[in-house]
């Protein structure tokens, strides 16, 4: 489908709203560039970013304390778990310098330019819930971008209590989850009302996490939950779309008191990979690995090739056949893209 040509006039103001961005971008740099010119700022320090909000982060200079700072022009976007070189400023500090990075993850944007979501993190803890329903295309998503980033994904199920006395959607959602254990992922069950979070707890210790999942799962709260003086705000689930509304506007970086760290990001319902190859999609489905390189035809589809050795795995139950739905599923996205 063909993009919907502007008018002159559209344009025009599409033109004169980015000018007006780029100057206010501009006069913020040349503020920043003139305190560090003028030694109004105090020396340089190693810092923690623990939230971003637009043009400023919330830079951390010691455990519950932080400093607003404004970030130098000639630095790349900082994202919360990036570990920073700022200057004290009164009231503003400047971020003067990103230290290098580890365990980024990514995820693209609606224009398919890929955007760090947060850094220096260890592991990608995935909730999801009975309600939303969650779907296996979905949580795939999540696990296939973990793996791209080579980080260990730790999948949560929230709001177990809902299944107590539901059970079609027990069954529902047991055969959903069933086939990740065997995989090698880590599924823990937890309830921010019935407990459960222990095992969660001893996941988290000495970690950077960062949670995921689609709004209304319950990731703030159980923050809130584990560590109640963080003050996360929550939402109600709308019962009309039976979605959650986003009620996480920044990602947010807080301390465990037994050591480790969470982030929660704002609750995103599709998780999109079009920037990634049919490939790099193979590669992020674990349990293909074996067989990859392996088929017939060196461009296999694994769809219905005649000696394709996924396909064969399939049927021997090496692969289950949920999780062949899903790669077909994300692949054709990225073709439809």
């Amino acid at each position: 489908m063909s993009k919907r040509k502007l008018t002159r006039r559209q344009a025009w103001r599409v033109n004169k709203i980015q000018e007006e961005r780029a100057k206010r971008a501009a006069r913020r740099d040349s503020l920043a560039e003139e305190t560090l010119g003028a030694g109004e700022l105090g020396s340089e320090q190693e810092g923690l970013v623990i939230a971003h909000y637009g043009t400023q982060v919330a830079v951390e200079t010691s455990p519950g304390n932080a400093c607003r700072c404004h970030i130098r022009a000639n630095i790349d976007g900082l994202v919360t778990g990036d570990r920073v070189v700022w200057c004290q400023g009164d009231p503003t500090g400047v971020v003067v310098a990103r230290l290098d990075r580890h365990g980024e993850l990514r995820r693209p944007d609606a224009q398919g330019t890929l955007k760090p979501v947060a850094a220096n993190i260890d592991q990608i803890v995935v909730v999801i819930a009975p309600l939303p329903e969650p779907h296996a295309n979905l949580i795939d998503r999540y696990l296939v971008a973990a793996e791209a980033c080579d980080i260990e994904p730790v999948l949560v199920l929230n709001k177990v209590d809902l299944l107590t006395n539901d059970t079609q959607m027990a069954e529902h959602i047991e055969a959903l989850v069933s086939p990740y254990p065997g995989l090698g992922y880590r599924l823990l069950r937890t309830s921010s009302e019935e407990g459960g979070l222990q095992q969660l707890l001893a996941a988290l210790v000495d970690k950077v996490s960062v949670f995921v999942g689609q709004s209304g799962v319950g990731k703030t709260s159980i923050i809130n939950r584990i560590l109640p003086g963080a003050e996360l705000r929550v939402g109600a689930l709308s019962e009309a779309t039976a979605k959650g509304t986003h009620t996480t506007t920044t990602a947010e970086l807080v301390h465990l008191p037994a050591g480790g760290s969470l982030i929660d990001s704002p609750g995103i319902r599709e998780f999109g990979l079009w920037h990634m190859s049919r490939e790099q999609v193979e590669e992020g489905f674990r349990e293909f690995r074996p067989f990859l390189g392996h088929c017939k035809f060196r461009d296999c589809r694994h769809e219905h090739e005649p000696e394709c050795a996924v396909l064969a795995a399939a049927e021997a139950g090496s692969i289950s056949a949920q999780r062949l739905d899903s790669y077909r599923r994300i692949v054709a996205s990225l073709e439809g893209a």
